[in-house]
Parts: structure tokens; sequence; C-alpha cells
């Protein structure tokens, strides 16, 4: 009986690191990455863990526009990314442009690590 006790300790033990060391993976977007979509007033990330709002964000830069060969990076002003519980939500001031885009996010998680990660996508 002890020796199943000390067994059963050991592995506990040993799954704390891997629960310790888990970060927020993005499991859905949308739009989604490398996706076309028409004018979206909304964006909706949602991640693998719980986030800790304040510490979480998104940053958007339209990175292409129809008929201007050379435009220049231009970030979306005006956005706020509200997240609760694994959800990242921006209500956009108002619909995006035709164009492509640059989406670049940042997650915390009960860990207190910062994961990032970025993907485009196009507005038509």
């Amino acid at each position: 009986m002890r020796l199943s006790a000390l067994a059963a300790a050991i592995l506990a033990v040993a799954a704390v690191p891997s629960v310790a060391l888990a970060h927020p993976k993005l499991v859905n977007a949308t739009p989604a990455a490398n996706s076309a979509v028409t004018k979206p007033t909304s964006i909706a990330l949602t991640f693998s863990e719980d986030l800790v709002a304040p510490l979480s964000g998104i940053d958007l830069v339209m990175t292409a526009m129809p008929g201007m060969a050379d435009h220049k990076p231009m970030p979306i002003k005006g956005i706020t990314a509200k997240a609760s519980g694994k959800t990242l939500t921006v209500a956009l001031p108002r619909p995006l442009p035709t164009g492509t885009y640059q989406l670049t996010w940042h997650a915390v998680a009960a860990d207190q690590h910062r994961v990032e990660g970025s993907y485009s996508f196009a507005v038509r």
C-alpha cells in the first residue's frame, strides 16, 4: 500500500510541470488566417486557456490596398481588445475597407507568460 501511494505521489508531481508550463495557444480566429472576408465589423480569437484580460490584445495593420502599389503599412486605430474567458474580441469602429491585413496578437494566461503570434487575411 505504501509503495502505491508513493508511486501516485511521484506521478502527481511529474504532471505539475506540464500544467505550469502550458501557454495559451490560438485555436480559432474570425477572420481566419489566410481567409478572404467581406467587410468585417469584429474580430474574435479563441485560445486554449483563459486569458488575463489587461495583458492580452491585438494590433491590426493594413498592409496593402487595391490600386495603391506603394501602400505603406497603416495601423488601424481606435480598436480595443477585450478578453473574457478564452476569447479575445475586438469591435471595430467601422467595417474594414478592401485590402490585406496583418493581425498580431499577444496573450497571457494564468502562468503569466506572454505568447505572441500573427497572421494575414484579406477583405474583399
